[in-house]
C-alpha cells in the first residue's frame, strides 16, 4: 500500500516526499548528515481535497500528486511511515512547482 493511501491529508494540506542530494564531497571530505541543509525540493505524494472559503465552498487545490515543488527550508511537519519520511505542508507552504 502506497503513502498516498495510508496518508490523507485535510483542508489545504499536502504531504511532500523530500527528494534528497546526491551525497556531496567537498575536497574529498565526506560531508555527515548533521551538517546537511534539510532538501528544500520534494514530489507530492498526496493533496487534500482544498480549504473551504467563508461561504461553504471548497477552493480546488492547485497541485497534484506526482508534482515535484519547492518549499520554505523550515515549513511543514515531519512525520514517519512505515519507515519512510514524509512532510507535511499547508499549499500556501509551497513556493513553486517544478516543470
Amino acid at each position: 500500500m502506497s503513502a498516498a493511501k495510508k496518508i490523507q491529508p485535510l483542508a489545504d494540506r499536502v504531504v511532500v516526499r523530500a527528494l534528497e542530494e546526491a551525497e556531496q564531497m567537498r575536497g574529498g571530505l565526506y560531508i555527515p548528515d548533521t551538517a546537511k541543509e534539510k532538501p528544500q525540493e520534494g514530489e507530492v505524494i498526496a493533496v487534500g481535497p482544498g480549504k473551504l472559503n467563508e461561504d461553504g465552498n471548497r477552493i480546488p487545490m492547485e497541485l497534484k500528486p506526482e508534482d515535484r515543488v519547492l518549499y520554505g527550508k523550515y515549513s511543514g511537519t515531519e512525520v514517519k511511515v512505515d519507515g519512510d519520511d514524509y512532510l507535511i505542508l499547508r499549499e500556501s507552504d509551497i513556493l513553486a512547482i517544478v516543470q
